[in-house]
């Protein structure tokens, strides 16, 4: 059975997300929709650019990039698609997909142009009435990978007439309205105003239509509680690390039913034994843990929770409770990631705060043609290098190409996570 997803929506209007074509109002900070979809359980967010001028567009298309570089789920990037070249400029901005809208005449002719170019799995078409499919079916067959569908009422007909896939909107945030959907054969899965709504619980709804006989992206625990160690309170100690840097941010514990509530829900929730009750991190504070990962140890009697934190996760601000230094000794960074952040920030920080006599400065100052140059000089010299028999040359040439590299990611505004994406994705 395949996987269904349950999609978000974002519409930008100047640059700035609102709630919908016909309603601008603001619909909330990015970063903070953008960290919610994201680790809340959404399996993709439909973006669409509502400008109306040329230099909105831009605007949008900033913040359509800004929005990839925050988040792990795909994006699919609709909305003044005319041209192969407004599609190119989405996959640039970082979306997965592309939506073409059906219902303008140079529709088909784009999605040949787009599908000869990026492959048919990168193209989507709005469908609003069945006339469309209808006068189609042939072409859409061929040529369309994925339909989104704007009106849940076509279903029936869509079925009959074509098995290409469809997501679909679903204007009703019931369980059965869902499942209607996502039962159909050629359903991939729904979009609706409920699943924008940052409150809505999605990992808890994707549980609950996952026992319901559909597939989903939700937890499937390899481990069931009566696995575990207990301690002589019956629970179980939990090391929450920020799944990023690997930074360890806090102890707790757990019963059966705090395992079984952060498995059902995607938060980490403990059990508090001075208050002897049940928490969810987060509730009151707006701090929560979003789970990436749940491992139990060689011994089964402790879980290391692998998490996204929101805000800080020490009640007293700290963003680690593990401050208090007892003793340490210095040592040298020899994580590469580490290592190319650090000296990342270090050129950001130059170019902010200049320094006198900084080489950084510099090349900062002398613009983008020197930058440029001294990467083709540096290049050259690992060229070079390679051709001689100590390889031990190329370790330092390839050190000083990295760095000039640095400076142009830096100018050109690209960090390292941008370029770690890509070459995941690929």
């Amino acid at each position: 059975m395949e996987q269904k997803i349950l999609a978000a929506t974002l519409f930008l209007k100047d640059g700035i997300p609102v709630r919908h074509p016909q309603d601008l109002t603001p619909a909330g900070d990015l970063k903070f929709l953008a960290k919610s979809y994201n680790d809340g359980g959404i399996d993709k967010i439909f973006v669409f650019d509502l400008s109306s001028q040329d230099e909105e567009h831009e605007k949008n298309l900033h913040v359509i990039k800004e929005l990839n570089r925050l988040i792990e789920i795909p994006t699919c990037g609709g909305g003044n698609v005319k041209r192969l070249e407004d599609i190119k400029k989405l996959f640039y901005a970082g979306c997965k997909q592309v939506i073409i809208n059906g219902s303008k005449p140079y529709c088909f002719e784009l999605v040949d142009e787009g599908s000869s170019r990026f492959g048919n799995d990168k193209i989507l078409v709005s469908v609003k009435n069945v006339d469309f499919i209808f006068k189609h079916k042939d072409v859409i067959k061929e040529k369309i990978h994925e339909m989104l569908v704007l009106n849940a009422e076509l279903l029936d007909s869509i079925d009959n007439l074509t098995d290409t896939q469809y997501i679909a909107l679903c204007t009703e945030k019931s369980i059965d309205a869902i499942l209607d959907i996502l039962r159909r054969p050629n359903s991939r899965g729904v979009y609706g105003s409920f699943l924008n709504d940052t409150d809505m619980n999605v990992m808890e709804l994707k549980s609950k239509l996952s026992v319901r006989g559909i597939k989903m992206d939700n937890f499937e625990p390899e481990l069931k509680w009566s696995d575990f160690k207990l301690n002589a309170d019956g629970m179980v100690p939990v090391i929450a690390q920020d799944y990023r840097t690997g930074e360890v941010l806090m102890l707790a514990y757990m019963n059966e039913e705090a395992f079984n509530k952060t498995i059902t829900t995607g938060k980490m929730t403990y059990y508090s034994r001075s208050r002897n009750e049940l928490w969810m991190k987060g509730v009151t504070s707006g701090h929560f843990q979003y789970v990436k990962s749940l491992t139990a140890d060689c011994d089964y009697d402790t879980i290391l929770a692998k998490v996204s934190q929101v805000g800080a996760a020490c009640h007293t601000g700290n963003y680690s409770c593990f401050f208090h230094e007892i003793v340490y000794k210095e040592y040298m960074e020899k994580n590469p990631l580490k290592v190319f952040e650090h000296e990342y920030e270090v050129i950001a920080d130059r170019k902010l705060h200049p320094k006198d006599g900084s080489y950084t400065n510099y090349l900062f100052d002398k613009g983008l043609d020197k930058i440029l140059k001294k990467i083709g000089e540096e290049a050259t010299e690992i060229v070079i290098a390679a051709k001689n028999p100590d390889s031990e040359e190329i370790k330092y040439e390839a050190a000083d190409f990295l760095y000039h590299l640095m400076v142009l990611m830096v100018e050109k505004g690209i960090t390292w996570e941008d370029i770690t994406r890509e070459i995941s994705q690929r």
